[in-house]
Formats: structure tokens, C-alpha cells, sequence
């Protein structure tokens, strides 16, 4: 999003995301270099906020500050992390704890000020529970396992075709996985009336509360905000875990970047 110094919004744009895990710097510079809206304003810019997963140390800031800096080269270069932002997006004034359950999941808690986790994300592998590569890794077991509902397993072979060495392929020989595992989210969404698939939503969403909301001893006494896909699309079913967890869901939004740019003009910029 691109922004003036009264604040006017002047451009919107999209790139890949860029994590400093699986992207370095000569990556994040030659997928910006692509984008024709960024090298028409690049040596106009005085500011760059960018929030992303996995810029969680000094280290691995480092990494996507570099790819910007080169084309920025007249800005300064904030990097932070993704929960930083997912925070700033919903805040309200007042205390509460912001998730994010999109292709990877997490959770903090914001005062206003600071911004603390009170458990690690672990990624895909180990952690990401809830999000779209969770279900993504399910779905694909479930199928493999020959498991899958009959009906939704008949729609997954004709709309796929996937053999088993191409999703192990995919899965563990390509980059990005938790992409490609995140990609069927549509499906999912697809059969979302499924009693399977129902079953496999609340699942999921119950680990996300039990592992990223109830570490907050106060989780029942302040707002719950979401941000992310899978959490927006889903969210019926989401709500109906919280709800049954004693939990008061505040904002689900499924892209951050508006309630982002208002959290900066009012508070960091002072537009």
C-alpha cells in the first residue's frame, strides 16, 4: 500500500510473501525489481513498513532489509514480524489477544504497547495449528490413507489427479510446501457441509485455542481478534469452538493491511 504524507492512499499492489526462513535477500530484491507499481516509485519512498512470518530476530530481519533496501535505497527499512502487525490491525484501544490463522498460525498479546507471545510458533512441521497447511497435511493424509468421505474423495481425484509420489514430491523435494499444502484450502471450503470436513475444521481449531488462547491466563476477560484467511472464511465454525471455550471474539478480518495503514497514520506517523 502506498501512501502519501496526508495520508492519501495512492496505490495497492501484490508480490509473493517473502520469509526470511526459505527467501534471502537477492530473492526479495529481484521479486520487487518484477513489480512494475514498485520500480515506478522506488526512489520516491522515504518509508518502508514490511510485516511478515518468520522476521521474528534482528538476524532474520536483516535478511528481507537488505532485499528492500536495494531497491528502496533512499528509505528506511522497518522490518517486523507478522504477529506485530496482526496486532497493530485490530487494535482498539484496548488490550486483547490478536491471532493469525492463515497459510501459518500464531497468536500475542497486545497492551497497546507491547507485544508478547506467550508460546512459540513452530511452524509447519511441529506447530501452525489451524491453518491452512494443517489442513492442507490432514486433507492430503486423509486422502492417501483412503479415508477421505467418499464424495470428497471422488471430487479430490477428478479436480487433482495427484499420484502419491506427487504430493511427497511436492511436499518434501519442492520449496514452499506449506504453500502448496495451504493451496487447498479452496477445496476444503468446497465441502465445508461435510460432516468430515466439519469435524476436521473443529479439530483444528479447537488446537489452535487449546495451544495459542488458553496460554493467556486472561483469555476469557479480553477481546480475541483474528486475522487470516482460513480464519475469515471459517469462521462459523471457529466462533462455535470460542464460544464454547468462554471466548470473546473481537474483530476477524481477513487482510490486515487497511486496519495496518490506520494503526501507522494515528499512532507512528501522526497523520
Amino acid at each position: 500500500m502506498v501512501i502519501d504524507e496526508q495520508g492519501k492512499i495512492l496505490n495497492e499492489f501484490h508480490t509473493m510473501g517473502f520469509n526470511p526462513y526459505f527467501h534471502d535477500a537477492d530473492l526479495v530484491e529481484s521479486k520487487m525489481r518484477e513489480s512494475e507499481d514498485a520500480a515506478a516509485i522506488a526512489g520516491e519512498v522515504s518509508k518502508v513498513y514490511f510485516y511478515g512470518a518468520g522476521s521474528s530476530s534482528a538476524v532474520l530481519c536483516k535478511i528481507i532489509q537488505s532485499g528492500l533496501n536495494r531497491v528502496f535505497s533512499a528509505a528506511n527499512v522497518h522490518v517486523g514480524h507478522d504477529l506485530d502487525a496482526a496486532a497493530y490491525s485490530t487494535y482498539a484501544g484496548e488490550p486483547a489477544i490478536t491471532c493469525i490463522i492463515g497459510t501459518g498460525s500464531n497468536s500475542c498479546y497486545f497492551d497497546g504497547d507491547v507485544t508478547s507471545e506467550k508460546v512459540p510458533a513452530l511452524a509447519y512441521i511441529l506447530g501452525d495449528e489451524a491453518s491452512g497447511s494443517w489442513f492442507g497435511k490432514r486433507l492430503l493424509a486423509l486422502h492417501l490413507y483412503q479415508k477421505l468421505d467418499p464424495i470428497v474423495e471422488a471430487d479430490f481425484v477428478s479436480t487433482f489427479g495427484f499420484s502419491k509420489d506427487d504430493i511427497v514430491n511436492r511436499v518434501y523435494q519442492e520449496p514452499d510446501a506449506n504453500v502448496f499444502l495451504a493451496s487447498f484450502m479452496t477445496f476444503i471450503a468446497r465441502h465445508q457441509e461435510v460432516p468430515q470436513i466439519i469435524s476436521l475444521l473443529e479439530e483444528g481449531f479447537q488446537a489452535f485455542v487449546d495451544v495459542h488462547v488458553k496460554c493467556y491466563e486472561n483469555y476469557q476477560n479480553v477481546p480475541v481478534h483474528f486475522v487470516g484467511s482460513v480464519a475469515y472464511h471459517f469462521q462459523p465454525v471457529l466462533c462455535h469452538v470460542c464460544e464454547r471455550e468462554g471466548i470473546a471474539v473481537g474483530q476477524i478480518i481477513k487482510r490486515p493491511i487497511d486496519g495496518l495503514a490506520e494503526y501507522h497514520l494515528k499512532y507512528i506517523l501522526n497523520v
